[in-house]
Protein backbone atom coordinates (compact mmCIF):
# COMPACT_ATOMS: atom_id res chain seq x y z
CA UNK A 1 0.00 0.00 0.00
CA UNK A 2 1.26 3.48 -0.87
CA UNK A 3 2.28 6.13 1.67
CA UNK A 4 0.00 7.69 4.25
CA UNK A 5 -1.95 10.33 2.33
CA UNK A 6 -4.13 13.18 3.59
CA UNK A 7 -6.62 15.05 1.39
CA UNK A 8 -7.63 18.71 1.57
CA UNK A 9 -10.49 20.20 -0.46
CA UNK A 10 -13.51 22.29 0.45
CA UNK A 11 -15.84 20.45 -1.95
CA UNK A 12 -17.29 17.47 -0.07
CA UNK A 13 -18.34 15.50 -3.16
CA UNK A 14 -14.92 15.80 -4.80
CA UNK A 15 -13.21 14.93 -1.53
CA UNK A 16 -15.30 11.78 -1.05
CA UNK A 17 -14.82 10.73 -4.67
CA UNK A 18 -11.05 11.26 -4.51
CA UNK A 19 -10.77 9.28 -1.29
CA UNK A 20 -12.75 6.39 -2.78
CA UNK A 21 -10.63 6.45 -5.95
CA UNK A 22 -7.33 6.39 -4.08
CA UNK A 23 -8.38 3.68 -1.63
CA UNK A 24 -9.61 1.54 -4.52
CA UNK A 25 -6.09 1.70 -5.94
CA UNK A 26 -4.44 0.74 -2.66
CA UNK A 27 -3.55 4.20 -1.38
CA UNK A 28 -3.65 4.59 2.39
CA UNK A 29 -5.82 7.70 2.95
CA UNK A 30 -5.50 8.49 6.65
CA UNK A 31 -7.60 11.65 6.78
CA UNK A 32 -9.40 14.43 4.94
CA UNK A 33 -9.87 18.12 5.70
CA UNK A 34 -12.24 20.69 4.19
CA UNK A 35 -10.31 23.85 5.03
CA UNK A 36 -6.76 25.07 5.40
CA UNK A 37 -7.03 25.49 9.15
CA UNK A 38 -8.46 22.00 9.58
CA UNK A 39 -5.66 20.66 7.36
CA UNK A 40 -2.99 22.20 9.59
CA UNK A 41 -4.51 20.70 12.73
CA UNK A 42 -4.99 17.31 11.09
CA UNK A 43 -1.44 17.25 9.73
CA UNK A 44 -0.11 17.83 13.24
CA UNK A 45 -2.02 14.88 14.65
CA UNK A 46 -1.90 12.39 11.77
CA UNK A 47 1.63 13.07 10.45
CA UNK A 48 0.87 12.16 6.81
CA UNK A 49 3.69 11.48 4.38
CA UNK A 50 1.88 13.13 1.46
CA UNK A 51 -0.87 15.78 1.31
CA UNK A 52 -2.99 16.36 -1.79
CA UNK A 53 -4.39 19.88 -1.40
CA UNK A 54 -6.57 22.29 -3.35
CA UNK A 55 -5.65 25.98 -3.65
CA UNK A 56 -8.96 27.81 -3.94
CA UNK A 57 -10.42 27.43 -0.46
CA UNK A 58 -12.15 29.91 1.85
CA UNK A 59 -10.71 30.98 5.18
CA UNK A 60 -7.11 29.85 4.54
CA UNK A 61 -6.21 29.04 0.94
CA UNK A 62 -3.94 26.22 -0.19
CA UNK A 63 -0.84 28.36 -0.70
CA UNK A 64 -1.11 29.87 2.79
CA UNK A 65 -1.69 26.42 4.26
CA UNK A 66 1.26 25.00 2.34
CA UNK A 67 3.51 27.70 3.74
CA UNK A 68 2.42 26.97 7.32
CA UNK A 69 2.70 23.19 6.98
CA UNK A 70 6.16 23.27 5.39
CA UNK A 71 7.43 25.74 8.01
CA UNK A 72 6.33 23.47 10.84
CA UNK A 73 6.53 20.01 9.23
CA UNK A 74 8.99 20.23 6.33
CA UNK A 75 9.18 16.45 5.96
CA UNK A 76 5.60 16.28 4.64
CA UNK A 77 5.35 16.26 0.84
CA UNK A 78 2.55 18.50 -0.39
CA UNK A 79 1.10 18.22 -3.89
CA UNK A 80 -1.27 20.93 -5.02
CA UNK A 81 -4.27 19.33 -6.79
CA UNK A 82 -6.24 22.20 -8.24
CA UNK A 83 -8.09 23.76 -11.15
CA UNK A 84 -5.87 26.85 -11.03
CA UNK A 85 -3.45 27.32 -13.94
CA UNK A 86 -2.56 30.84 -12.81
CA UNK A 87 1.17 31.57 -12.93
CA UNK A 88 1.01 33.28 -9.54
CA UNK A 89 -0.36 30.16 -7.83
CA UNK A 90 2.07 27.84 -9.60
CA UNK A 91 5.16 29.88 -8.77
CA UNK A 92 4.05 30.48 -5.17
CA UNK A 93 3.61 26.72 -4.73
CA UNK A 94 7.20 26.16 -5.90
CA UNK A 95 8.47 28.98 -3.71
CA UNK A 96 6.90 27.60 -0.55
CA UNK A 97 8.05 24.02 -1.08
CA UNK A 98 5.29 22.11 -2.89
CA UNK A 99 6.48 18.72 -4.10
CA UNK A 100 4.28 18.90 -7.18
CA UNK A 101 1.42 20.68 -8.93
CA UNK A 102 -1.37 18.75 -10.66
CA UNK A 103 -4.53 19.94 -12.36
CA UNK A 104 -7.81 18.27 -11.46
CA UNK A 105 -8.34 17.20 -15.06
CA UNK A 106 -5.60 14.59 -14.62
CA UNK A 107 -6.67 10.96 -15.07
CA UNK A 108 -6.97 8.48 -12.23
CA UNK A 109 -4.11 6.41 -13.65
CA UNK A 110 -1.86 9.47 -13.90
CA UNK A 111 -2.64 10.45 -10.30
CA UNK A 112 -1.81 7.00 -8.94
CA UNK A 113 1.40 6.91 -10.98
CA UNK A 114 2.25 10.34 -9.65
CA UNK A 115 2.06 9.15 -6.05
CA UNK A 116 4.30 6.21 -6.89
CA UNK A 117 6.78 8.47 -8.66
CA UNK A 118 6.82 10.85 -5.72
CA UNK A 119 7.97 8.02 -3.46
CA UNK A 120 10.89 7.50 -5.88
CA UNK A 121 11.88 11.15 -5.67
CA UNK A 122 10.21 12.44 -8.84
CA UNK A 123 8.50 15.85 -8.86
CA UNK A 124 5.06 15.68 -10.51
CA UNK A 125 3.64 18.49 -12.63
CA UNK A 126 0.77 18.43 -15.09
CA UNK A 127 1.74 18.69 -18.75
CA UNK A 128 3.21 22.07 -19.62
CA UNK A 129 3.50 23.39 -16.07
CA UNK A 130 7.14 22.41 -15.54
CA UNK A 131 8.05 24.21 -18.77
CA UNK A 132 6.10 27.24 -17.59
CA UNK A 133 8.13 27.33 -14.36
CA UNK A 134 11.41 27.18 -16.27
CA UNK A 135 10.35 29.98 -18.65
CA UNK A 136 9.27 32.20 -15.76
CA UNK A 137 12.48 31.78 -13.78
CA UNK A 138 14.67 32.10 -16.86
CA UNK A 139 12.91 35.38 -17.70
CA UNK A 140 13.15 36.74 -14.17
CA UNK A 141 16.79 35.73 -14.02
CA UNK A 142 17.54 37.68 -17.18
CA UNK A 143 15.66 40.73 -15.94
CA UNK A 144 17.52 40.99 -12.62
CA UNK A 145 20.90 40.19 -14.22
CA UNK A 146 21.64 37.80 -11.38
CA UNK A 147 21.42 40.48 -8.69
CA UNK A 148 18.89 38.42 -6.71
CA UNK A 149 21.15 35.35 -6.61
CA UNK A 150 20.91 33.75 -3.15
CA UNK A 151 24.31 33.98 -1.46
CA UNK A 152 24.12 30.53 0.15
CA UNK A 153 23.24 28.85 -3.13
CA UNK A 154 25.82 30.98 -4.93
CA UNK A 155 28.54 29.63 -2.66
CA UNK A 156 27.15 26.12 -2.88
CA UNK A 157 27.08 26.06 -6.65
CA UNK A 158 30.87 26.29 -6.79
CA UNK A 159 31.02 23.09 -4.71
CA UNK A 160 28.98 21.05 -7.19
CA UNK A 161 30.97 18.51 -9.15
CA UNK A 162 30.79 18.44 -12.95
CA UNK A 163 28.73 15.24 -12.70
CA UNK A 164 26.29 16.89 -10.28
CA UNK A 165 25.89 19.89 -12.59
CA UNK A 166 25.26 17.51 -15.47
CA UNK A 167 22.59 15.67 -13.48
CA UNK A 168 21.01 18.94 -12.35
CA UNK A 169 20.69 20.17 -15.92
CA UNK A 170 19.15 16.89 -17.11
CA UNK A 171 16.67 16.66 -14.24
CA UNK A 172 15.72 20.33 -14.66
CA UNK A 173 14.81 19.55 -18.27
CA UNK A 174 12.27 17.02 -17.06
CA UNK A 175 14.40 13.90 -17.56
CA UNK A 176 13.59 11.23 -14.96
CA UNK A 177 16.20 9.75 -12.64
CA UNK A 178 15.99 6.46 -14.53
CA UNK A 179 16.50 8.12 -17.93
CA UNK A 180 19.34 10.28 -16.61
CA UNK A 181 21.01 7.22 -15.16
CA UNK A 182 20.73 5.42 -18.48
CA UNK A 183 22.39 8.27 -20.34
CA UNK A 184 25.16 8.64 -17.79
CA UNK A 185 25.77 4.97 -17.08
CA UNK A 186 24.52 5.30 -13.50
CA UNK A 187 21.83 3.55 -11.52
CA UNK A 188 18.58 5.37 -10.75
CA UNK A 189 19.51 5.17 -7.07
CA UNK A 190 22.85 6.91 -7.72
CA UNK A 191 21.18 9.75 -9.61
CA UNK A 192 18.70 10.20 -6.74
CA UNK A 193 21.62 10.32 -4.29
CA UNK A 194 23.33 13.03 -6.36
CA UNK A 195 20.13 15.11 -6.41
CA UNK A 196 19.83 14.82 -2.64
CA UNK A 197 23.41 16.06 -2.32
CA UNK A 198 22.72 18.94 -4.74
CA UNK A 199 19.72 20.02 -2.65
CA UNK A 200 21.83 19.85 0.50
CA UNK A 201 24.78 21.76 -1.01
CA UNK A 202 22.56 24.54 -2.40
CA UNK A 203 20.72 24.71 0.95
CA UNK A 204 17.27 24.39 -0.54
CA UNK A 205 14.22 22.44 0.57
CA UNK A 206 13.35 20.27 -2.40
CA UNK A 207 14.02 19.45 -6.02
CA UNK A 208 11.45 21.88 -7.38
CA UNK A 209 13.28 24.82 -5.75
CA UNK A 210 16.62 23.60 -7.10
CA UNK A 211 15.22 23.38 -10.64
CA UNK A 212 13.72 26.86 -10.34
CA UNK A 213 17.07 28.13 -9.08
CA UNK A 214 18.90 26.47 -11.98
CA UNK A 215 16.60 28.20 -14.45
CA UNK A 216 16.90 31.58 -12.74
CA UNK A 217 20.68 31.39 -12.68
CA UNK A 218 20.95 30.48 -16.34
CA UNK A 219 22.28 26.97 -15.70
CA UNK A 220 19.70 25.69 -18.19
CA UNK A 221 19.73 26.81 -21.79
CA UNK A 222 16.59 28.59 -22.97
CA UNK A 223 16.45 26.61 -26.22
Amino acid sequence: MLSKVMLVDDHALFLEGLQYLLETHGVNVIGAARSGREALLLARSLKPEIILMDIKMPDLNGIETLKLIKAEMPEIKVIMLTTSEEDEDLLAAVKYGASGYLLKNTTAEALINTLSDLEKGEIPYSDGLAAKILREFQTSGAEDNGTSRPSAADAGESLLTSRQKEILEMVARGITYKEAGGRLGLTERTVKYHMERIIEILQMENRAQVIAYAARMGLIDKN
